[in-house]
């Protein structure tokens, strides 16, 4: 990509924007960083030392001098600065999209619901350890926390770029091409930003492979409704190789499409000279990693190295040492015998069900944030099954109070302090305390990082009996 003299505006100052600004400008265009709040004296230090324009506090007309924009993925669609941007015929671009133009190395490219950092981490685990054997390095950017643009210079042609992606960095990606993309699940998530419409948010999921051609690969879930459906009869469809991947059984009668699959406890690859065993969930289920969907998102890890010809002892090696990610269902501490867990990252209720399926017994839930137009009686009768209390907290609290009474008793936190403390007082040894919010974090915190590192500080804090 050529940006040599271009004129380019960056809405949004996060990290994403900052990175995009900085890649655009060591590539030589002129770029004007905007931001509605306010930049810290270090970044606005580093933005003078690379000659970036910028400006804060709002968007002036001088973000519409531009032959292109990159807009930060938090921007909504309806951002007034957005609307003026497609008004005037001002082309805009995802941080992602930018990147990718200067990729040389191999994408792998990992989208989803849920599971897709999990996922992510473990595909780059793989990846590195396969790298360090043949001579190649891999990378872990994107929706993990890492901006793509921030690394993909220090990239070469045979080193492999993980990342995850959003539905809201696939939105304005038109060009992003993985060799290799993952799909984790499609369940209902940010309906907020889609208007509802769950069709719209899956459509954003499906960008991922757009421009995929025949030399690439597509895998996907074959155990979630919505991909199933998607992509029956996908070989005649798409011009792609489509490898999906599944712990359910097919339908009697019908062919099983799988090709890595959960034969009893043993993860296998289908292949032309049969079933190859690849290593037992015994190995990798343990502690901080346990759980269903867990089972899922090592089968999906599992299809993406059979896909790059990483050798199966590589896998087995760094399943064997995994431990799962932090802020996801991660084990804190035992108090009075209660096991205390972070699943801060659950920002839908997916993923609260998945922690709540993932319980070895009860447990007291704590719950609440900003809602994304969740449907909590979907999860009622587990939360009935294995939920001593309620506790609920943020913006969305009245309305799990309101939906939880009558199902298990129910109490208002007015902060995560008194959430804790309240927690405490409840659980019984040989219980859990899970914090599984189930809802976004911005009512309240900076990010759902923020939000697990201040549950694990006020678990901390707890006085033994």
């Amino acid at each position: 990509m050529d940006v040599k003299g271009k004129k380019v505006s960056v809405i949004g100052g996060g990290k994403s924007g900052l990175a995009a600004a900085e890649l655009l400008r060591r590539e030589g265009a002129k770029v004007l960083l905007s931001e509605l709040g306010a930049f810290g004296e270090e970044d606005a230090e580093r933005l003078r030392e690379m000659q970036i324009s910028f400006e804060q506090k709002g968007h002036s007309e001088a973000v519409y001098d531009a032959d292109f924009c990159v807009i930060s993925p938090g921007i909504p669609p309806y951002a007034a600065v957005v609307t003026t941007m497609q008004a005037r015929g001002i082309p805009l671009f995802s941080e992602i999209e930018i990147a990718s133009r200067f990729c040389k190395a191999r994408i792998v490219g990992i989208t989803g619901t849920d599971g897709k950092t999990t996922t992510s981490t473990l595909v780059h685990r793989i990846c590195a350890e396969d790298g360090l054997r043949r001579g190649y390095r891999a990378y872990s950017v994107g929706n993990i926390g890492v901006p793509f643009s921030s690394r993909v210079l220090d990239m070469e042609s045979g080193d492999i770029a993980v990342v995850e992606l959003s539905s809201y960095q696939l939105e304005r990606s038109p060009t992003f091409r993985p060799d290799v993309a993952v799909i984790t699940n499609i369940t209902p998530d940010h309906l907020d930003r889609y208007e509802g419409d769950l069709g719209r948010y899956a459509a954003a999921k499906f960008m991922i492979y757009a421009n995929q051609g025949a030399e690439d690969t597509l895998i996907y879930n074959e155990d979630d409704v919505l991909l199933r459906e998607h992509f029956l009869d996908g070989a005649d469809r798409f011009p792609f190789r489509i490898i999906p991947f599944g712990m359910e059984p097919a339908a009697g009668g019908v062919p099983d499409p799988r090709i890595v699959l959960l034969d009893g406890d043993t993860l296998v690859v289908r292949t032309l000279n049969g079933d190859a065993p690849v290593v037992m969930t015994s190995d990798f289920l343990k502690n901080s990693f346990r759980g269903r969907h867990n089972v899922s998102n090592v089968l999906a890890a599992v299809a993406v190295a059979n896909a790059l010809g990483i050798d199966n002892d590589v896998v087995r090696l760094v399943l064997r040492e995994f431990r799962g990610v932090e802020h996801r269902q991660e084990f804190v501490m035992t108090i009075n015998g209660a096991d205390w867990v972070n699943d801060s990252k659950a920002t839908n209720i997916n993923a609260m069900r998945q922690a709540l399926e993932a319980l070895p017994g009860t447990a007291v839930l704590i719950a609440g944030g900003r809602d994304k137009g969740n449907d909590y009686a979907s999860i009622a009768g587990l939360v009935r099954k294995k939920i001593s209390l309620l506790i609920a907290l943020g913006e969305s609290q009245g309305k799990i109070v309101s939906d939880f009474q009558g199902v298990v008793p129910v109490k208002a936190a007015a902060s995560l302090e008194d959430a804790v403390l309240f927690a405490s007082d409840a659980a019984r040894p040989g219980q859990t305390v899970l914090f599984s919010p189930g809802c976004a974090s911005f009512d309240m915190f900076k990010n759902f990082e923020d939000r697990g590192m201040q549950f694990k500080q006020c678990v901390r804090q707890l006085q033994p009996w």
